[in-house]
């Protein structure tokens, strides 16, 4: 479809769930934390990243098998449900903490997917190159934001980091 491999219907799905969750994710990055407008956009992010990766365990048009990627949607996945979860129970203490650490992290790692896709695509930058390039720049980068201002947030509302 459009003349990009592996486009098909999962592909398309894959893409725009993508594309979704990389807005709704960067739409609660920047609003206020705790607010009604933000629990609404962080579960559509979390809607959007469970169809995300639901498309992408679908998709074998790079190696025909279960490889890394279906791994890595494995992983997002259970990032996810690592930050949702001490939302619904509001356990343990610092569960806001958790909650900042882990959705912090699912917007790392979709990032990285972001960009991979992109590398990979430019004409002269090899496949291994490209995802390893994207992996750290965006780990490396997320790494520094999620342990230097999720501390920061949870102080602001109220709660001690046990980091």
């Amino acid at each position: 479809m459009f003349g990009v491999r592996g486009l098909d219907g999962f592909g398309l799905a894959h893409a725009l769930m993508g594309i979704l969750a990389l807005v709704l994710g960067l739409a609660v990055i920047a609003l206020p934390k705790g607010t009604r407008r933000h629990r609404k956009i962080g579960f559509a992010y979390s809607m959007a990243m469970a169809a995300l990766n639901a498309t992408a365990l679908w998709i074998f048009d790079l190696t025909g098998t279960f490889g890394a990627f279906h791994v890595g949607a494995l992983v997002s996945l259970a990032t996810i449900a690592a930050a949702y979860l001490p939302v619904l129970y509001r356990r343990p203490r610092d569960w806001m903490v958790l909650h900042g650490t882990f959705m912090g992290w699912s917007y790392v790692g979709l990032v990285a997917a972001f960009i991979a896709e992109i590398a990979v695509r430019v004409p002269g930058v090899g496949f291994s190159a490209g995802v390893t390039m994207a992996t750290v720049i965006a780990v490396a980068g997320g790494a520094l934001l999620i342990h230097t201002r999720v501390p920061v947030i949870a102080r602001r509302i109220g709660v001690s980091p046990r980091l």
